[in-house]
């Protein structure tokens, strides 16, 4: 039996997809514009209120692993929607729930590009949720970036440490960026 995403242990995700970052790629952008509009094509504009390109790859300038994070915002109601989620299995994303955790709500999550026989494709991230939670500061951490180059520099650096000594454990390679990101988001909050 062939095997998808949902049979994949933590060890075979560290394993087949190591973390490798790159030079910022201006295609990037276009990627994302590319992909919002076959997403709002596919579920429609009066179900998404918005979608944001976010993480590394919308932050000129810095290494990053190559994969296009979105942020899509929905009505609460749709948070966990069967018909929605499969709008997007349609898409070719696979859907996963991230739970409820100390800090925040429980959100749906998709991923799209992650080829178990080797192949490279165009990995595609969707964190989806109503506006009140706490993952769209990640919003707010992408702009302050942005506009704080030196900042997003001291992030890159990060980054780079982190994914040496983490290439095969995703867990610690992003908990490893936490405090620089909250302690980012307080100096402006």
């Amino acid at each position: 039996m062939k095997k998808t995403l949902y049979d994949l242990t933590k060890e075979d995700w560290n394993t087949l997809f190591p973390i490798e970052l790159v030079d910022h790629n201006p295609e990037w952008k276009n990627i994302y514009e590319n992909e919002k509009d076959r997403i709002i094509e596919k579920v429609g504009g009066e179900i998404i209120v918005r979608i944001e390109h976010f993480g590394s790859t919308s932050i000129p300038g810095i290494k990053s692993k190559p994969y296009i994070d979105l942020m899509i915002e929905i009505p609460t109601p749709l948070l966990f929607d069967e018909n929605l989620i499969s709008k997007f299995t349609e898409l070719g994303y696979s859907h996963f729930v991230v739970p409820k955790r100390e800090n925040f709500e429980a959100f749906s999550s998709f991923g799209k590009g992650y080829n178990l026989n080797g192949v490279k494709e165009q990995i595609f991230h969707i964190h989806m949720g109503p506006k009140e939670n706490i993952m769209w500061e990640q919003i707010n951490f992408r702009d302050f970036l942005i506009s704080h180059p030196d900042r997003a520099k001291q992030y890159e650096i990060l980054k780079i440490d982190l994914a040496t000594k983490f290439k095969t454990d995703r867990g610690s390679y992003m908990l490893g960026k936490t405090d620089f990101v909250n302690e980012t988001l307080k100096s402006f909050g």
